[in-house]
């Protein structure tokens, strides 16, 4: 994490956020984001290439061809799948692209879905035309 991580990026929202409780510290950005939008990174969990027998170090940057779309957050050495690492990229980076942390390739597995939409969002309100008033409950 960051100084700019929001809690919906990380999707915290199903663990650590609850939405129906009192004044929180930053609740209303949190209420903003998961009501009204999407956050404009998301995490993902990258499977690097382990021929250069190297391990990601966080902050080394996330490149999809010659732009940066990230910063790894953290990396270790998998049992089975070998050098692995958690990245924070921009929302808009496809799910199928081939990633890069310097030389290394990396593919994305999805944590938070490129969408956006949590399964907590409340539904979208009815759309009233001009000038009819709402119905009464």
């Amino acid at each position: 994490m960051d100084e700019r991580t929001l809690p919906r990026e990380l999707e915290w929202l199903r663990t650590a956020v609850h939405l129906e409780t009192g004044c929180d510290r930053g609740q209303e950005s949190i209420a903003r984001v998961h009501n009204m939008g999407r956050p404009p990174r998301r995490i993902v969990q990258l499977l690097v290439d382990g021929s250069t027998h190297e391990i990601p170090q966080p902050g080394m940057a996330v490149l999809n061809g010659e732009r940066e779309v990230g910063k790894v957050t953290s990396a270790a050495q998998h049992h089975e799948l070998g050098p692995v690492a958690l990245a924070v990229i921009r929302r808009s980076t496809p799910a199928d692209a081939q990633l890069w942390v310097e030389n290394m390739a990396a593919a994305q597995e999805i944590l938070v879905s490129p969408e956006g939409i949590s399964a907590h969002r409340p539904p979208p309100r009815p759309k009233i035309p001009r000038g009819v008033a709402p119905p009464k409950k």
